[in-house]
């Protein structure tokens, strides 16, 4: 496969954005932004599960873009508490937008702090149509502004992660599942901490089964 993965700068609201992209081949390919977790806890856009994420979607013949928030790596300005990061995220969303003006599916995944910042993205731009939420942090942060949900999606969690007690997961899923016309699935990986330390084989295979599935639909 070519992987070609560029380094780019997207213009964000708070100066450039540092970014890595890989444009797919196809005409039409679907395309995917992929979110870091928290600024302040050392995340970054090189995160493994961040990076085993891209791969995943690149794999899948996507046009997929990763993205340092503000103040990470070469990205200009500093940490906003989530409010910037969203914007920063928008910003993104609309570059890779005009780069694949042609895209048959708009995706949006991230990680831990990553999938709170995916998930209120999703809630303002319509066109995105599926979601990847990995290690969300119903504990730490509010997720009822998904009421109703828009899109149908993927949340992955270790059933051994230290950050989130299994049961506001539990308690996420029942208020999604109960949802109509949309289907969002859970998948616990069973020895998965927060980070899926030596289980990331797992978790590639659970988001390339649902990348796969997905995307069958529009082919």
């Amino acid at each position: 496969m070519d992987n070609k993965i560029l380094e780019i700068f997207i213009p964000g609201p708070a100066g450039r954005l540092e970014a890595k992209y890989y444009k797919s081949k196809k005409n039409t390919s679907p395309i995917a932004l992929v979110l870091q977790p928290h600024p302040q806890y050392g995340g970054t856009m090189n995160n493994k599960v961040v990076v085993d994420t891209f791969h995943t979607f690149m794999d899948n013949d996507f046009s997929v873009c990763r993205v340092n928030f503000r103040g990470v790596g070469k990205s200009d300005g500093e940490f906003d508490n989530g409010q910037g990061e969203l914007a920063d995220a928008a910003a993104a969303l609309d570059w890779l937008e005009r780069e694949n003006f042609d895209n048959s599916q708009c995706w949006v995944s991230g990680f831990s702090f990553g999938s709170l910042i995916a998930m209120q993205l999703l809630m303002r731009r319509p066109e995105i149509n599926r979601f990847i939420a990995i290690s969300p942090q119903p504990n730490v942060y509010d997720f009822s502004f998904l009421s109703p949900c828009p899109t149908s999606g993927l949340i992955v969690c270790g059933k051994k992660d230290e950050l989130v007690p299994l049961e506001y997961i539990t308690e996420l899923d029942k208020r999604l599942s109960a949802q109509k016309g949309i289907k969002v699935e859970f998948n616990i990986v069973a020895e998965a901490n927060h980070f899926f330390t030596k289980k990331d084989n797992e978790l590639v295979k659970n988001l390339n089964k649902y990348i796969k599935k997905e995307t069958a639909l529009y082919q």
